[in-house]
């Protein structure tokens, strides 16, 4: 027999009347209606016969009716009905088949017979309360309004190790004092005193009974009699284990996120790596990178069968000072072919192997510290998690267990897979940017003096710092020119933006520089035609060449300041381009920061320079910088310019110590741009090392100039020199008083060269020509460029001056001592 209830309402059917016979055909149309049928439902006959059965439902058929209908079998169950008034009515029924003559199936519906057991006594309530408490899944113990243990069901029993004997009329920290049960302890005390519920999920810890860490929702809640006076607690546990761990895994994933990668710096990044899978879920983590990686190089894949050489660029573990790991942190190791981190490396796979395994004890034993570190520590669970990116590997990361119980499982591989592969592409790029940030390094290092002229105008000391390692190389530069007739050309600018881009436009500004240095251009001059230069460079470069800082100014931009010291009159012309103007220390102590017309900025075009021009004098000194030394985010330039006259006050008599205290003084910290600081300390040339001769307009006047100069070596005592000297000025006099205009003056000058200069009011600039074989004339400045070691003409505001420059003796000895196989 089935009999099922009606769920919806909660109660059983009522017997129908018995009167009540329903005949339903095979189309399950009602055929016969009975007067109970009408009593029952209030449908009267014509009402209901022919129409459909399944109209008179209020609900669906019961599962084992509806089984019982589809196999032509007696049924008997509950079913409910919907009355003429709407309302729903269960009625117990019976259904028989009854097949015609066709072999159809009818039903004749009728009322049931049904028998209900009698309702359970108290008694049977409560031995079926105790055995659901008893055997419930969940651990459940009741305490007493004490907070004293009264009983518990046999899962708790199992995870305490007692049983509720041993642990009945006792405190939860008599039976376990340890933690966290003292806590645990002092709420349920709380829940008995207040009748307050209290919800708490702890950390995993393992309890007497447990043989694993396990984590636990605990839910206390307090048992009140009918008058509402709290007579004991219960205390039901859940083990939320599995649902802990992967809360702790996600966190792990998000604080991986956060953390790795905050640096472009490849140290930096493994080692956050190393801290995340510690804080995460590992004892000790070790990260050891391809040698190439750590150089930033581009890694090649690893071959199989042959060592795999890493450099152990990262470790941390939770005991102090990483006792365990016996690589030391900078130091490299080799994987035999086939140990677990060359299986990683090679094959890109993590795996995870417990103590016992054949593979790891073989690694651990070939290693006498690495097998002690093994049973010292009782390591008991490794990872091995290979660092892939960009379909290439770059290292291993290795994860030890042994102050976690539980070992390493396939969630574990899983997340220490997940949190290598970001970490990996942190590293790539760590690795890209070093390789990059070298190159630009490299590029702007081989643009730059690598090492400062000699000369007798200025002693030099120059500082050039790149940014730190988070930003990219800039275009700061600097340069020292040597000039005709013993003057100097300092030099100092900055292109805007970062990069190889910046620092491949500073290494043309500096070609071009010199260029019109060598052309002997003055100061403003010079500037025009770079900005000129700049210009033409912004056309056809274009924005796709340009960094972002030059795309959103339109153009390449540079700023630059040009300064030529003059030894023999002890004068500077300076001019600048948007640059920050010099700092002047005079003899006395007097530091000024040069008020000099501004200019604009290279590359805007159409604007003029101005240059000016400043009496500095025997041991002066000339501080020459860019923006990066005064400039930066968190102070004013003002302040900057303060603190570099404040360094600056009272220099040391080694220029290379003054660098050092302008720096420690005035560099920001940390530095956000390049830094170029040039200092210059002035000489003046005495009167007895250069000599002036006005000379007429007179081809007799060349015997005189040779011989006036002929003299004046003799008084120096460069008597070596006279010979190529009354050449040279036995030529350029000619010239100047053949082809020249008056007024007419021969200079030597006596510095770290023999300088020889003729000047006339002409401004036609001579050249070299080959002369033909009946030439008379044309031979004059090929045999002086013959015999000196530099020659040149520059412009004069009345004209123009030809300069020679020959090495003195010494430096002579010194060139030919210093040839491929001269002997001492």
């Amino acid at each position: 027999m089935d009999n099922e209830p009606d769920t919806t309402t909660g109660a059983r059917g009522v017997a129908a009347p018995d009167d009540f016979a329903v005949v339903i055909d095979a189309r399950g149309a009602v055929t016969m209606w009975s007067a109970g049928a009408v009593r029952l439902l209030g449908y009267e006959r014509e009402e209901v016969v022919g129409r459909l059965a399944a109209g008179l439902l209020a609900a669906r058929l019961p599962f084992a009716m509806r089984r019982h209908l589809a196999a032509r079998e007696p049924w008997t169950s509950d079913v409910v009905l919907r009355n003429r008034h709407g309302d729903r009515v269960t009625v117990q029924i019976r259904g028989t088949p009854l097949a015609d003559m066709y072999g159809a199936t009818h039903w004749i519906v009728t009322p049931a017979a049904v028998t209900y057991a009698s309702r359970p006594t108290d008694a049977e309530v409560a031995a079926l309360w105790d055995l659901t408490l008893a055997q419930l899944p969940l651990p459940v113990a009741v305490y007493d309004s004490e907070a004293r243990f009264v009983t518990c069901n046999q899962v708790m029993s199992r995870a305490m190790g007692l049983t509720p004997e041993e642990m009945r009329g006792r405190t939860l920290w008599e039976i376990y004092p340890t933690p966290p049960m003292d806590e645990i302890d002092r709420l349920q005390h709380h829940v008995v005193r207040t009748g307050e519920m209290i919800f708490r999920e702890n950390q995993p810890f393992r309890a007497s009974g447990e043989v694993r860490d396990h984590a636990w929702s605990l839910f206390l809640s307090p048992l009140k009699d009918q008058a509402g006076a709290v007579s004991g607690m219960s205390a039901l546990v859940i083990d939320i284990t599995e649902q802990y761990w992967a809360r702790r895994r996600l966190a792990v994933l998000n604080d991986a996120s956060e953390r790795i990668g905050s640096t472009l710096d490849v140290t930096r990044t493994a080692e956050e790596l190393a801290e995340v899978a510690v804080t995460g879920f590992a004892d000790f983590a070790s990260v050891d990178l391809l040698e190439s990686v750590v150089q930033g190089r581009e890694p090649q894949p690893v071959p199989p069968g042959t060592p795999v050489v890493c450099r152990r660029t990262a470790k941390r573990s939770v005991l102090r000072g990483c006792p365990e790991s016996v690589v030391p942190t900078g130091d490299t190791d080799v994987y035999p072919p086939g140990s677990p981190p060359a299986q990683a490396l090679i094959t890109g796979r993590a795996s995870h192997y417990g103590a016992g395994d054949p593979l790891l004890r073989a690694w651990s034993t070939a290693s006498p510290a690495r097998a002690e570190s093994m049973r010292r520590f009782k390591i008991h669970s490794v990872m091995m998690v290979p660092l892939r990116a960009r379909g290439v590997t770059l290292g291993v990361m290795q994860l030890l267990r042994h102050r976690t119980a539980d070992p390493f499982v396939q969630d574990d591989l899983t997340l220490a897979d997940e949190i290598a592969a970001r970490a990996a592409v942190s590293i790539d790029n760590a690795r890209r940017y070093t390789r990059e940030h070298r190159t630009a390094l490299t590029l702007q290092r081989s643009l730059l003096p690598e090492r400062l002229p000699g000369t007798d105008a200025v002693d030099l000391a120059y500082r050039y710092l790149p940014a730190g390692s988070g930003d990219e190389i800039g275009g700061d530069w600097f340069d020292v020119i040597a000039l005709s007739g013993g003057r100097v050309a300092l030099v100092v600018g900055d292109v805007v933006g970062h990069g190889v881009h910046a620092s491949a436009t500073m290494g043309r500004l500096r070609t071009a520089v010199r260029t019109l240095a060598d052309a002997d251009f003055a100061p403003d001059e010079l500037l025009t035609r770079l900005d000129d230069l700049v210009i033409r460079l912004d056309r056809e470069e274009g924005p796709d060449t340009r960094g972002q800082a030059e795309e959103a100014l339109g153009e390449v931009g540079a700023t630059c300041l040009y300064a030529v010291y003059d030894p023999v009159t002890g004068r500077c012309d300076l001019a600048r381009a948007g640059h920050p103007p010099p700092v002047l220390v005079t003899s006395d102590g007097t530091v000024q920061v040069l008020d000099l017309p501004p200019g604009p900025p290279l590359g805007l075009g159409g604007l003029p320079f101005e240059a000016a021009r400043v009496d500095v004098g025997e041991g002066s000194l000339l501080a020459l910088y860019t923006d990066g030394l005064i400039e930066s985010p968190d102070r004013d330039i003002d302040v900057g310019l303060d603190l570099l006259r404040e360094a600056l006050r009272r220099p040391a008599a080694d220029l290379e110590e003054t660098c050092d205290e302008v720096l420690r003084k005035v560099l920001p910290d940390p530095p956000a741009d390049d830094i170029v600081l040039l200092l210059a300390r002035t000489s003046t040339l005495s009167a007895d090392q250069v000599h002036t001769w006005q000379l007429p307009m007179d081809p007799a006047a060349v015997a005189g100039a040779r011989k006036v100069a002929a003299e004046q070596l003799d008084t120096w005592g460069l008597g070596e020199l006279e010979f190529a000297t009354e050449l040279i000025v036995s030529e350029l006099v000619t010239n100047a008083i053949r082809y020249g205009n008056s007024p007419v003056e021969l200079r030597l000058i006596r510095a770290d060269a023999l300088i020889c200069e003729v000047s006339d009011g002409s401004s036609t600039a001579p050249h070299l020509r080959q002369a033909r074989i009946f030439d008379e004339g044309g031979r004059g400045l090929l045999l002086v460029a013959q015999v000196a070691e530099r020659w040149g003409s520059r412009q004069t505001s009345v004209g123009k001056t030809i300069w020679t420059e020959q090495p003195l003796p010494e430096e002579r000895m010194r060139e030919r001592d210093s040839r491929p196989g001269a002997s001492g």
